[in-house]
């Protein structure tokens, strides 16, 4: 071994480039890669797990439960920081590289970073077929690891260790890239993960990796300026983007000097304070009557940072004047190219900064700006109501539990949800104090997200109060990482709501004729549907069994006390809520898409179809 190189597993080599990396933006130095989750199995323990093992100083270790929980962990740490670092999962072969899946895809569908290393078969195939081993008779070549391909922004088998040079470099790059980035997998075969390499010794120096600013085209930025002067009534739809850039401040000057209003899809939200004068808070089918008003007449739609989904765009029916045109700024052309739009490709603060400047001296008519000023107000007149207590010996409903949380967190507090009924309740009524208060994820929308999301958050947010809402629903999909959060001592907080079911897909269901069939957590009764009971089940006990804290509160009035205690507890603390079933968030405000039966027997379903070929007419195509 010469001088200019170092001898090292594969594994080892992997681990000690990854402690090297950093991103940079604005002058700001950031680990890339914070540390690795993982659980060991045959295809990882004796390869990455002994480079762990023996890299402990410079790559911390944490310990999951499941692996798509780990990836929702390392996805959520990487958003509150704005993509600028980003954590590793390693896995075993078989079922555990499988979990992997619905992680990565989430992670790519919210352009959010986090680096993959599944084991895999043997590269010399000495040992075929190995336990856990997908075998197929014509692709030798194939493992189960190969189904993280589509969810994948880069993908590699490394088969050979020197392989993993330009493999690992590339890794990175698409990691740090906000342009690209999403979940990245290196596939590990078990044999090349111990096999031994003379590495050049430049391959384990500090990297960085600056993350670019792009500014937009001088000719899109002044094709831009044009179609706002034109507009009589701008919106601006601020998106996921505004706060991956911290584009923030950006928005709040454009904004500050044009009057034109904001309103946010679920990864947008808190892209301006609630009590902003422009902000109108969420848009779309979970929108506010306000945005949603708005968007019905804009002529001119200002899209950053947004990729536009069926939910913010009401399946294509929202924006509904005949002469709407779309201004995009995005990062990528992908996104900036949607609904036929004029574009700015560039960076988010950086876009914002220069449309400001060629908008100098530009306002919106005054008397636009007083009609969207008393939408406002009028919408959170609608919030008040929601949020209302009433009698404090009552058993809260929903929106109550929203409204006591309002009243306790403070603004730097993290608000975590993915799933169910609660979204869409979050997205009209909650009322974002500070850029990353609001975590929802809603791209992928996936159940579990949130106690292992909530872990991740604290870690990349140590000493900020972190709460996950969940239903009963997502609750039993992923609760097992509450032991992790016990284990990392991370003070996270759990509002368990109890409604016996799947709420949300229960209106859905009833909504689009399939009238609730097996949305509710009952006995099954002797005519076959579930209409029975309630199931006797006990999830504060299990919050309890596994580690946690657990208040449990019956009426407003303890529910208050309850959120307030759990606020300043130093260990995971859950306080668990049963509701009132009965609805009280305000009813959608613009239409989704979802296909009902076109012919059918039952009635519900007939009536259904009328509903939807009343509202799919509405659709149009943006050219």
């Amino acid at each position: 071994m010469s001088a200019a190189t170092r001898r090292l597993t594969t594994a080892q080599a992997l681990v000690r480039f990854l402690a090297a990396q950093y991103t940079e933006r604005d002058g700001v130095r950031h680990r890339l890669i914070a540390g690795t989750w993982g659980i060991f199995g045959h295809g990882n323990v004796a390869g990455v797990g002994q480079a762990l093992v023996e890299y402990a100083d410079v790559m911390p270790y944490h310990q999951g439960r499941n692996e798509q929980a780990m990836v929702h962990a390392a996805v959520a740490h990487a958003r509150q920081l704005n993509r600028l670092s980003a954590q590793a999962v390693t896995t075993s072969i078989g079922p555990g590289a499988t979990n992997l899946v619905t992680g990565a895809a989430l992670a790519t569908v919210n352009r959010l970073p986090v680096l993959l290393l599944p084991g895999d078969y043997f590269a010399s195939h000495a040992a075929d077929p190995l336990l856990q081993q997908l075998e197929h008779p014509v692709e030798a070549d194939l493992s189960v690891n190969d189904t993280l391909r589509p969810v994948s922004r880069y993908f590699d088998r490394i088969t050979r260790p020197e392989a993993l040079i330009a493999s690992a470099l590339n890794a990175v790059r698409v990691l740090a890239d906000p342009a690209e980035t999403g979940a990245v997998t290196l596939c590990l075969p078990q044999d090349v993960q111990a096999e031994a390499f003379d590495w050049p010794r430049e391959f384990f120096d500090d990297r960085v990796w600056r993350v670019r600013r792009p500014a937009p085209d001088p000719v899109e930025l002044e094709a831009a300026a044009k179609a706002v002067r034109a507009a009589r009534r701008p919106l601006i739809v601020a998106g996921g983007g505004v706060h991956h850039s911290e584009a923030e401040e950006a928005l709040r000057a454009l904004v500050d000097a044009t009057g034109i209003p904001v309103s946010s899809t679920q990864a947008g939200k808190g892209s301006l304070r609630h009590d902003h004068p422009a902000d109108l808070g969420g848009i779309g089918h979970t929108g506010t009557a306000v945005s949603d008003e708005l968007a019905r007449t804009a002529d001119l739609v200002i899209g950053v940072g947004t990729r536009y989904s069926d939910f913010t765009t009401a399946s294509g029916t929202l924006f509904a004047d005949p002469g709407v045109r779309f201004l995009n700024l995005n990062i990528t052309g992908f996104d900036a190219h949607k609904l036929g739009a004029h574009t700015l490709v560039c960076d988010a603060r950086t876009g914002l900064e220069a449309l400001a400047g060629a908008l100098a001296g530009h306002r919106v008519d005054a008397a636009y700006e007083a009609g969207y000023a008393a939408g406002k107000e009028r919408w959170e007149q609608v919030v008040e109501a929601a949020y209302r207590a009433g009698d404090e010996n009552a058993v809260p409903t929903q929106t109550q539990v929203l409204g006591a949380l309002d009243a306790v967190v403070g603004d730097a507090d993290v608000v975590i949800n993915a799933a169910g009924s609660l979204p869409g309740d979050l997205h009209k009524l909650w009322r974002a104090r500070s850029p990353r208060q609001y975590h929802l994820e809603y791209g992928y929308s996936c159940m579990g997200y949130e106690i292992p999301a909530a872990i991740g958050v604290q870690q990349a947010a140590p000493g900020t109060p972190v709460w996950a809402l969940v239903g009963d629903g997502t609750y039993l999909m992923m609760p097992t990482e509450i032991v992790t959060a016990v284990q990392e001592r991370l003070p996270v907080k759990l509002v368990l709501i109890q409604n016996h079911g799947y709420a949300s897909i229960g209106g859905l269901s009833e909504e689009t004729g399939g009238e609730r069939y097996g949305t509710a957590y009952r006995y099954r009764a002797k005519d076959g549907t579930f209409s029975g009971a309630p199931l006797p089940v006990d999830l504060a006990a299990n919050a309890a069994s596994l580690g946690m804290d657990v208040l449990r509160a019956k009426t407003v009035g303890e529910l208050r006390h309850a959120l307030a205690e759990a606020r300043a507890a130093e260990r995971p603390t859950c306080v668990y809520v049963e509701t009132d079933p009965a609805p009280t968030a305000p009813p959608a405000e613009a239409w989704w898409d979802v296909p009902v039966a076109e012919v059918a027997s039952r009635e519900a379903a007939v009536r259904a179809r009328e509903r939807y070929d009343a509202q799919v007419a509405g659709r149009r195509r943006h050219l």
